[in-house]
């Protein structure tokens, strides 16, 4: 399991972890995933509170789209830009169907998610 404040960081050493992100899930997050040869087995991202046309949660279908399962947690219950507060306090909100195959469920805290999909 990796925590990172800003999914800019992320890499193919990633590859089969789950990636606890401090970042918004928006487009541009996204393409930080879908641009990795070697993909993580699941990403969290702060739901940012939507944001217009869902725009801070736009990465649950990407990513989805590419075969990775991705979650957000409330901006409500952890800081944007701070992994380990959503990582400790993080509430999942939203997540995208290949998240909730693997056991991924609304009001699951990140810290519970993230350890069964460490299991898996």
């Amino acid at each position: 399991m990796f925590l990172l404040n800003s999914i800019a960081h992320i890499s193919n050493s990633h590859t089969k972890a789950v990636v606890i992100s401090g970042s918004h899930g928006g487009r541009s997050s996204a393409e930080f995933v879908i641009a990795l040869k070697r993909k993580p087995s699941c990403v969290f991202f702060n739901d940012a509170g939507g944001g217009k046309e869902d725009a801070g949660k736009v990465a649950l279908s990407i990513l989805e789209a590419h075969g990775v399962p991705c979650a957000c947690y409330s901006h409500m219950s952890a800081r944007i830009g701070d992994a380990q507060d959503g990582y400790e306090h993080g509430i999942v909100t939203e997540m995208n169907n290949l998240a909730r195959l693997n056991g991924v469920g609304l009001a699951m805290t990140v810290k519970d998610a993230a350890n069964l999909l460490s299991q898996l």
